[in-house]
């Protein structure tokens, strides 16, 4: 075993997962370099073979990703020279890393920041499952993802990073309880300093939506019917070109306690930025939970890791927001400031990683971020 017997249950750090691909636990025909493995995650990238498909799918318990991929896909293509994937249509890919987990070992994945802030929609498939973005104990095989533009159509390519997965070692969970201590003792997710939260504690921390802005803007609201955009080509676009800005003005005040609201449109697709600040020490990593319809019928994110180091005062990153990734669903819906929106569940770290998210800098691109667009624009 990779691992001690002795060592604690949780999320396995970059050393770790270094100590994976060393192993040949995680396993590429292609080399695997040191730049793919974050603190807390490991970047996954597009193969060489593609499939357009009619819809959704998941293999089952029976059947492998290739056999329904025999039975179901349109046709194939290959991704060696860059591809179009096209607004509106499923696609799947097969990823160039593969799996041999030990039977104590899991994982989970997540679009990159980057992918979900362009409404990219993604989901992790692997052989005999009957749940996106999960990989049980033991696994051993290939992995797929699944990818679906929803605004924008896009250019990727064979080694094109989209997704990241993490691995936890036995059960992690953290009680409601253990994090409200973690919430006295850290402030994870404080507004102007305080650890007040907008919520009670239940399944995560809660986050709330600002809607108050900096210097008039709000937000944005992707622009439907525009150029390509190439996910391989940071700071690339204007800006303006693919969002309309969300101003003060465009919103709706109550005259009975001055609250500001918004409308979401069914079906676009918005970036608005939290009220809290979030901070995720050395020794925790955060992901942002799938929403819950009881609050709304909207989805509040689509990329949900964040890192130990993320928002770190001792980083001078203290005020750093979660960027919400927003949709309304079937019916216009309207949101208020200070509004809760998603909830921030956090979970130990097996050992401290040996970088910290924004240790160095200009590694990470959204370290210190209030309202932030994906790397690809210039605003």
């Amino acid at each position: 075993m990779f691992v001690n017997e002795s060592t604690k249950d949780g999320i396995l750090p970059s050393q770790l997962i270094q100590k994976l691909i060393d192993n040949n636990i995680i396993f590429s025909n292609e080399k695997i370099s040191s730049d793919l493995i974050q603190p807390a995650s490991l970047d996954l990238r597009l193969g060489f073979k593609g499939w357009r498909v009619p819809a959704s799918f998941l293999p089952g318990k029976n059947s492998s990703v290739e056999d329904k991929l025999k039975e179901f896909a349109m046709h194939e293509f290959s991704l060696s020279d860059g591809i179009v994937l096209e607004c509106g249509c499923v696609y799947i890919v097969k990823l160039l890393e593969g799996l041999k987990l030990p039977k104590n070992i899991s994982g989970l994945a997540n679009p990159k920041s980057s992918t979900g802030r362009l409404d990219v929609f993604t989901r992790l498939i692997v052989d005999n499952s009957q749940e996106f973005e999960t990989i049980p104990e033991g696994y051993s095989g290939p992995m797929y993802i699944e990818i679906s533009p929803r605004t924008f159509s896009i250019v990727v390519r064979t080694g094109t990073r989209l997704n990241q997965l993490r691995f936890g070692l036995g059960n992690f969970s953290i009680s409601d309880h253990k994090m409200k201590e973690l919430q006295m003792k850290f402030g994870l997710v404080r507004n102007n300093e305080q650890n007040i939260l907008s919520d009670k504690v239940e399944n995560g921390l809660p986050l709330s939506v600002d809607l108050t802005g900096f210097d008039g803007l709000v937000g944005y609201k992707a622009k439907k019917h525009s150029m390509l955009i190439d996910c391989d080509k940071p700071k690339n676009y204007k800006a303006d070109f693919f969002w309309e800005k969300i101003k003060s003005s465009d919103l709706i005040t109550s005259n009975s306690n001055s609250t500001r609201s918004l409308v979401l449109s069914p079906d676009a697709f918005y970036i608005l930025a939290s009220k809290e600040f979030v901070s995720v020490p050395a020794n925790l990593a955060a992901e942002m939970r799938p929403y819950d319809t009881r609050v709304g019928e909207f989805r509040a994110h689509y990329a949900g890791f964040f890192d130990p180091g993320f928002g770190l005062s001792e980083l001078k990153a203290g005020k750093t927001k979660a960027v919400l990734e927003i949709r309304s669903h079937d019916v216009p819906f309207l949101i208020e400031d200070g509004q809760t929106i998603c909830r921030l569940v956090f979970e130990p770290m097996v050992a401290d990683p040996k970088e910290l998210y924004g240790q160095t800098d200009g590694k990470n691109n959204y370290q210190s971020q209030g309202l932030k667009l994906s790397k690809h624009f210039i605003t």
